[in-house]
């Protein structure tokens, strides 16, 4: 499965409607540096949990029963 989200896209929505708020007086100028600040956060949170590379190899199967097979085999190489 492929998954194609792209935090920088989202950030960039999501700011985009805080601005809208501000523009519109929805918010004032504190509402809007505390909803950018939240929104820095999520987008920092976001990174570190999409941050790094996954690579699927013979060492996922480690701790998964259904996988023993294949690992103890491999494990003999």
């Amino acid at each position: 499965m492929t998954y194609n989200f792209d935090p920088d896209k989202w950030y960039d929505n999501e700011l985009y409607l805080i601005q809208s708020q501000l523009i519109t007086s929805e918010i004032n100028q504190n509402k809007y540096d505390e909803a950018v600040e939240i929104l820095d956060k999520k987008l920092e949170e976001m990174w570190a949990r999409l941050d790094g590379t996954y690579q699927i190899g013979f060492d996922n199967f480690k701790n998964e029963g259904r996988h023993t097979k294949i690992w103890d085999q491999y494990q003999k190489k």
